[in-house]
């Protein structure tokens, strides 16, 4: 008899495939002599649409609503259906006694595997693989000790109920909205949260007024020492006249140096990343959109499985990944990271590493890389810059800490009290492995609030050599002058930070809720975040405008009429208190689903009872050539488009796109605009060429558009004018699909 193994994904099934020996190739399938492996691509199977329920729901209309199925269908992705047959013809083979689930170790991995298995019918018995990298070490120590299925039983539910609710929840109040209001409103418990968090920032920042503070610098000898307040201990004031008051009063006064304190300093390496933190980062360094980082993430862990799982929240390893550090330094100890990778297998690891903590490691530790050998010269320049923060970050953690002296001199005149600080280093520490380069350690700038204005700390400089009791001659006393600055506009990076840490938009302020936020990750997953961003590009709610995100006019609508439950972070704590417990046996399915069609119904009547109004103010005067309405002027992530107002005729037409060729003045992306031979490139700082003579110009300098590049953004605009674009239920689909 044999194992039946279902991978998630192609490439994770040959190497599942490679290691257990097996080689004769099938559809859908490869087999050996003990197992077969086979794959999903992704979800196979999903929850059904309503109109498999009853043809009536095809039709919108607010009198069908809600929509409660007593039990939830499934149905075959239709894209999908051939690999689906595939699997399922091995489910079924008389020669397979069990199964082996080897999707992705999560919540969302199990659905897949299980929802294949319910729509097949399978009445096998069933095993789990948990592993968190695919190298062959790994997948061979993950068959050796293979879990029961039913442990993970639990787990399924707890998925289930989420993508239940999210069904329920958002495709009812979809429906609502739009119908309610004829026009394509689409909302979620994870992107409505996370539209009403960019509002918030945007009202501040209309709201802010910038006040003036002041402070005195004392200079002389080569210093700079800054005034502080003895009261406050702040170094800024926000009266004027008494800064003046100050100033006049230390005219010509010497001043003595009261205190000069010497103090070791050790600073520890920063933590390993998550999927988050790493998104976070090559947003601020390498300007990547979250989804961009993601997919680089997956071809390094998939395809030249040189780092780990990269869906985790961990930034800390478990215990039992301690005697594998060696293996996997000598797998990197390669170019660039020989000499830093060397010396740390030569020496003995640390005693206790502070990025070891089992407590901190649920289902993937934190990601760093594999024991498989790494070729730098097969990956692209976008894959070797995010394995390069990975494998630094991986080296830092086991370096000793960044260790300095710092010396505070404390200097009084005319009664006020001025600092200097100045730092010796005595040990570079973890910071030799970023070789200078120190900017992936920044954090984004998010601006001054408004009654907190002395983020100002005392700048280190030179320190001369000074006694106490000295006395400082000379010195020039000047008033310096700042305004407090606004929050700033959200980033990619700065709104997956606000997305893992909501609670600061929480306005019940409950602990419990505040904690299992933190806990659960936010408003999203590491592995669903990327996608929702990406989603409200798409609907249009989301623009940008150089790196920051913006709000467009249909999201702030959209958000005065969505009930106010539904942008609310509180949604997601509650549900996902709910779901752990599901996981871990403390509560049953059927209450948590009760509840949750109680709400939806609740949350129907509201939208029906609603009296607002909602207006398209980007109408143009261009006709839609199919249906004769006025086409709207919308602005996704990196295109302009003209669509119907009509959410029934879906007609659109791309009128510029940014593209990968940079401007030969300012070398910043240009938009392509127009259509076919009468294309143009266009610049932000006013150059213009036409393709074909950009083309041309390209070619004679040995560089080139590549013809491929041409043809694939020529065949998006095709795909994009084909695809109906306010395809409602598609788009309600796709709005709860990630919201997890």
């Amino acid at each position: 008899m044999k194992s039946l193994v279902i991978a998630e994904k192609p490439s994770v099934a040959r190497d599942i495939a490679r290691v257990l020996k097996c080689g004769r190739q099938g559809s859908g399938i490869i087999e050996g002599d003990r197992y077969i492996v086979t794959w999903g691509l992704g979800h196979l199977v999903t929850l059904a649409d309503p109109e498999d329920y009853d043809k009536k729901y095809k039709e919108w209309k607010m009198e069908d609503l809600p929509m409660m199925p007593d039990q939830f269908r499934l149905e075959v992705i239709k894209q999908t259906a051939k690999q689906y047959q595939a699997v399922k013809a091995q489910i079924h083979r008389k020669d397979v006694d069990k199964i082996i689930i080897a999707t992705d170790a999560g919540r969302e991995g199990e659905l897949v595997a299980r929802l294949i298995l319910k729509k097949a019918g399978n009445t096998k018995p069933i095993l789990r693989l948990w592993i968190s990298s695919v190298t062959d070490k790994a997948i061979r120590e993950g068959f050796s000790r293979l879990k029961d299925g039913k442990e993970y039983e639990p787990l399924y539910h707890a998925a289930m109920c989420r993508a239940e609710a999210d069904w329920l929840v958002g495709i009812n109040a979809t429906r609502a909205l739009t119908c309610k209001y004829n026009a394509q409103l689409s909302c979620g418990r994870v992107q409505t949260p996370t539209l009403a968090m960019i509002a918030r920032r945007e009202e501040q920042i209309r709201h802010f007024v910038p006040k003036p503070y002041y402070g005195i610098q004392a200079k002389g000898q080569g210093l700079t020492f800054t005034w502080q307040d003895s009261k406050s201990r702040s170094l800024s004031t926000f009266d004027k006249q008494r800064a003046e008051a100050i100033l006049k009063e230390l005219a010509g006064k010497t001043a003595q140096v009261v205190q000069i304190k010497k103090s070791p300093k050790k600073t520890p390496a920063p933590l390993l990343y998550d999927l988050t933190e790493l998104q976070r980062e090559a947003s601020r360094r390498f300007d990547y959109s979250a989804k961009e980082t993601l997919n680089i993430m997956q071809r390094l862990y998939e395809n030249h499985k040189v780092l780990t799982y990269p869906r985790t929240d961990s930034r800390y390893l478990s215990s039992d990944i301690i005697p594998t550090l060696k293996e996997r330094l000598k797998a990197c100890s390669i170019g660039p990271y020989r000499s830093l990778a060397g010396r740390l297998i030569s020496q003995p690891l640390p005693q206790k590493p502070f990025f070891v903590d089992d407590k901190k490691v649920s289902d993937h530790h934190a990601i760093i890389p594999t024991e498989q050998f790494v070729q730098l010269d097969h990956m692209t320049i976008d894959e070797r810059r995010i394995y390069d923060l990975v494998a630094r970050r991986f080296f830092a953690v086991m370096y000793p800490p960044y260790e300095y002296q710092q010396t505070s001199i404390t200097i009084q005149a005319g009664g006020e009290t001025f600092l200097a600080r100045g730092n010796v280093v005595t040990d570079m520490g973890w910071k030799i492995v970023y070789e200078n380069d120190l900017s992936s350690l920044e954090e984004e700038d998010d601006g001054f609030d408004a009654d907190e204005p002395f983020k100002q700390t005392v700048k280190s400089q030179q320190l001369p050599s000074l006694n106490q009791g000295d006395a400082l001659k000379g010195l020039n006393f000047v008033m310096t002058e700042g305004k407090t600055k606004p929050p700033a506009h959200f980033t990619e990076s700065t709104l997956l930070s606000a997305m893992e840490n909501p609670v600061a938009y929480m306005e019940s302020h409950n602990k419990a809720m505040a904690k299992t936020l933190g806990e659960t990750g936010g408003l999203g997953t590491v592995a669903t975040r990327a996608d929702i961003i990406e989603k409200l590009f798409s609907s249009f709610l989301l623009e940008k405008k150089g790196k920051e995100i913006f709000l467009t006019s249909k999201a702030r609508q959209l958000l005065e009429l969505v009930p106010e439950d539904l942008k609310k972070p509180e949604l997601t704590a509650d549900w996902e208190m709910k779901l752990s417990r599901i996981a871990s046996k403390n509560l049953t399915r059927d209450a948590f689903m009760k509840e949750i069609r109680g709400y939806s119904t609740e949350l129907i009547q509201e939208i029906k009872a609603g009296e607002g109004s909602f207006r398209h103010d980007n109408l143009t005067n261009h006709k839609c050539p199919q249906c004769g309405k006025r086409l709207l002027l919308v602005k996704g992530k990196n295109s302009e488009m003209l669509v119907c107002q009509d959410r029934e005729c879906g007609y659109r037409e791309t009128l510029a796109r940014t593209s990968n060729a940079r401007c030969p003045n300012c070398h910043k992306k240009m938009e392509l605009r127009g259509k076919k031979d009468s294309q143009i490139f266009v610049c932000r700082c006013g150059y213009k060429e036409k393709l074909k003579a950009f083309q041309e110009r390209r070619k004679k300098e040995g560089a080139g558009v590549s013809k491929r590049d041409v043809a694939k953004y020529l065949n998006q605009q095709k795909k994009e004018a084909a695809e109906p674009i306010n395809n409602a239920f598609a788009e309600a689909l796709a709005g709860f699909k990630f919201d997890e």
